[in-house]
């Protein structure tokens, strides 16, 4: 039996000391705020998404980085085993739309209640307060081997290994500091660029911020710089006082810090914006068609009510080039397919991210290729282990 050290109480801590522990191994978790899952308690919007139900190769095709180095992981402890853990641990589980998983109660603290009902029944010594500065090493056959840590009140702790769940930069107020890309660092591991990711987008468009706090739902993005198409996807999306925010959005964020290093010379990141993604556009001509007759004796602008939301007419207006005031029965075919191709295509042109402290995840981390996918042990240091989002991985 040895004794372990893990360092970070967020999810990615509380499951790998549980973990060690009902494999008889004494094990201390040092966690520097004051209790557990800080961050854990406001995921889902407080609700906490656990897992996804998915199939195993559903939930690979929605990994944005290092997907190979994920198989000994996920396959070894996949979304089926995740979900026994906390129904066993008295948290059940209910699966919603797009296979979501979150607990019945719809609250987070029943998840972290759970995995800390586990911490006590395998006995794992829990140390709130503690913030760990350093990892401690010694040379063995002149190889680096982990041996303990340093606290920040100077206390040293020995034990024979230690796993570092430090977390990622999002949301720094949950303790989230980048402790671990530190500790990693100075223990001659490679830490890739850190980006905020599964965060909202900033547009340059004034039009956007007209349309704060309008939510759409079932529409497509389509997120391409110059010929490339970097994103495409569906569902639900809203304008704020920046840009543009929600899930559908929040996805394509991540596709856009990715590749925004391959951009070439001034090519701007568009997006478009379908509305009517069920119909086609000549479907949609039909439609705009019907809905011209119906109206023909009307002004333009009195003839939307049908298509968009009341805060949006005014806009797809402005955008149009179709005079507020002009009669419905005077307006020509080339302006109404123009108006279609503008339903189908809205453009919008993405200035940015917005930054770490709005960000669920970090994309970026210690760099995949320094650790034994198999164990997550490093291939730097013995005894040394990390795992969660400071690793260089990420996902939709």
């Amino acid at each position: 039996m040895s004794k372990v050290i893990v360092i970070g109480g967020g999810a990615a801590g509380m499951i790998a000391a549980i973990a060690a522990a009902q494999k008889g191994h004494k094990v201390i978790l040092l966690e520097k705020n004051e209790k557990l899952g800080k961050k854990l308690f406001i995921t889902g919007k407080g609700r906490c998404n656990v897992t996804n139900a998915a199939d195993m190769d559903v939930l690979f095709q929605n990994i944005c980085t290092n997907e190979k180095f994920l198989y000994s992981a996920f396959y070894g402890f996949d979304n089926t085993r995740v979900c026994d853990l906390l129904e066993q641990a008295g948290c059940p589980l209910k699966t919603e739309r797009g296979d979501r998983v979150f607990p019945v109660s719809d609250h987070s603290s029943d998840v972290i209640a759970a995995l800390q009902r586990e911490l006590r029944k395998y006995q794992v010594d829990v140390h709130l307060h503690t913030e760990v500065i350093k990892i401690l090493t010694k040379e063995t056959d002149g190889n680096p081997v982990f041996c303990g840590v340093e606290c920040a009140d100077h206390k040293k702790i020995a034990a024979d290994d230690c796993i570092v769940c430090t977390g990622g930069c999002s949301y720094a107020s949950t303790g989230s500091t980048g402790d671990g890309y530190r500790f990693a660092e100075e223990t001659g591991h490679k830490v890739t660029e850190r980006k905020p990711a599964l965060v909202p987008l900033e547009i340059r468009e004034n039009w956007c911020r007209e349309l704060m706090g309008l939510s759409l739902k079932n529409v497509e993005i389509r997120m391409q710089c110059g010929k490339k198409t970097w994103y495409e996807g569906f569902g639900e999306m809203l304008f704020t006082h920046f840009g543009v925010s929600g899930p559908l959005i929040l996805s394509a964020s991540s596709f856009y810090s990715k590749n925004l290093s391959k951009r070439k010379g001034g090519d701007e990141v568009k997006l478009f914006l379908d509305l009517k993604p069920a119909l086609t556009p000549e479907q949609l001509d039909k439609r705009l068609l019907r809905d011209f007759e119906e109206a023909k004796n009307k002004q333009f602008k009195n003839a939307l009510d049908h298509l968009f939301p009341a805060k949006l007419i005014p806009v797809m207006i402005e955008l149009s080039d179709i005079s507020p005031e002009k009669k419905v029965n005077e307006i020509s075919r080339e302006e109404r397919k123009a108006f279609g191709s503008l339903i189908k295509e809205l453009p919008m042109t993405v200035a940015g991210t917005r930054s770490f402290a709005e960000a669920i995840i970090t994309q970026g981390g210690i760099s995949v290729k320094d650790i034994n996918p198999s164990t997550m042990e490093s291939k730097r240091v013995r005894h040394l282990y990390f795992a969660g989002e400071v690793l260089d991985l990420d996902a939709m």
